[in-house]
């Protein structure tokens, strides 16, 4: 008997405190209201609306997984994501966002930022360390789920980023909030070269760009980006210590992925049925190596403005 009431009491009181907190999120604009993962939907949408990248499906879709299945995790989630123009890199950072948050990339809880609008001046390094490590640690105390988006890293002034490095590490202790929630994500074109070539060579061989492993090519980004003074990286000891959790590499696009890119977009129209303009995109583009025309030097970014060359 008292086990019947055990559980009839536990039943009554989740059933009262769903019911309290979803009153209370219809007045109020918390963290803990907005942060709604759904890692089904997310996996969903990799894997059906991002081409060409069974590479940063793969890894995103279970690193994400299993940091959140984790409540207690030992450091954040840090997501370097590598590759040439128009690959996807963008769009999955936006994917990530609106689904770990009702509000998306306009959440009070995802954090984006351009060099070139956020750390335009090279000379004032010193005070965008003070205030970016000032932005990251209030927003961290008032969310532990905070996402943090650093886009073209390759226009990052160097040492900007050296201020992140005890939030992103094991150790670090910042009272009344659980650092190690956060994720991050950085989003470059460093490392495009040694991704490219290796596409390439595989596509020369007549192998299939499925064949090609994340592992094939993790230690190949991390070299490339420890060895440049523009990924961002520079002037700070994130590589050198390991703290970047994944290295996740956007594969060059092919003529298929390009049209599949702008059948996606011509659907959004109501279009879906205009066969001739998404040939007439894939052919307009311009692709390499020149003679063989395997890759699309800009990816997907220019479909837009050549749907409406094209319509």
């Amino acid at each position: 008997m008292l086990l019947v009431w055990a559980v009839f009491y536990l039943l009554f009181f989740n059933t009262v405190q769903c019911v309290f907190k979803e009153l209370y999120c219809t007045i109020a604009d918390t963290c803990e209201c907005d942060f709604k993962p759904n890692i089904r939907d997310l996996e969903w949408d990799l894997y059906t609306n991002l081409y060409g990248q069974h590479l940063a499906q793969d890894i995103v879709s279970e690193e994400v997984k299993n940091f959140l299945a984790n409540n207690n995790p030992d450091r954040p989630l840090v997501l370097s994501l590598h590759g040439g123009s128009g690959t996807g890199k963008t769009l999955l950072s936006s994917m990530l966002a609106s689904h770990l948050y009702t509000s998306a990339m306009s959440s009070s809880y995802v954090h984006h930022f351009i060099p070139t609008l956020h750390f335009p001046a090279h000379e004032r390094v010193n005070m965008y360390r003070a205030e970016l490590k000032a932005w990251v640690e209030g927003n961290l105390t008032a969310c532990a789920r905070s996402v943090f988006i650093f886009d073209e890293m390759e226009r990052m002034p160097s040492g900007v980023l050296g201020v992140l490095e005890p939030f992103l590490g094991p150790s670090h202790v910042l009272f009344q909030t659980n650092y190690r929630k956060a994720l991050y994500l950085f989003i470059s074109t460093t490392g495009e070269e040694v991704i490219n070539r290796m596409a390439l060579e595989y596509r020369q061989e007549g192998r299939d760009r499925e064949e090609i492993r994340a592992s094939d090519l993790q230690d190949a980004i991390a070299e490339a980006v420890s060895k440049t003074n523009s990924s961002g990286f520079s002037g700070s000891s994130i590589i050198e210590d390991g703290l970047v959790t994944r290295f996740v590499p956007f594969l060059p696009l092919c003529r298929r992925h390009v049209e599949r890119c702008t059948r996606q977009q011509l659907c959004q129209q109501g279009m879906c049925g205009r066969s001739d303009v998404v040939e007439a995109v894939g052919g307009d583009m311009h692709y390499t190596p020149l003679q063989e025309q395997y890759f699309s030097i800009s990816g997907c970014k220019a479909v837009p403005a050549k749907i409406n060359l094209f319509l």
